[in-house]
């Protein structure tokens, strides 16, 4: 997965940073809810999504230290 994801991450402006942020936020509340609610869902997509939300958290800080 590291291999996959690290490339299309680094290549993001600040802008499509925070959109990918939100939408792993988004996709993780979803998957909370689903489970909450006893739907089905695939329970190995709430560490990818963390691992992707901590990639792209740590670009985002990365970028806003190098820019100041």
């Amino acid at each position: 997965m590291n291999s996959k994801i690290l490339p299309k991450i680094e290549k993001l402006n600040k802008n499509e940073l925070e959109k990918e942020i939100l939408l792993a936020k988004k996709e993780l509340f979803e998957l909370r809810f689903k489970k909450a609610t006893r739907q089905p869902f695939k329970s190995h997509f709430f560490s990818q999504i963390k691992y992707k939300l901590r990639l792209l958290l740590m670009f985002k800080e990365n970028k806003d230290n190098f820019k100041e």
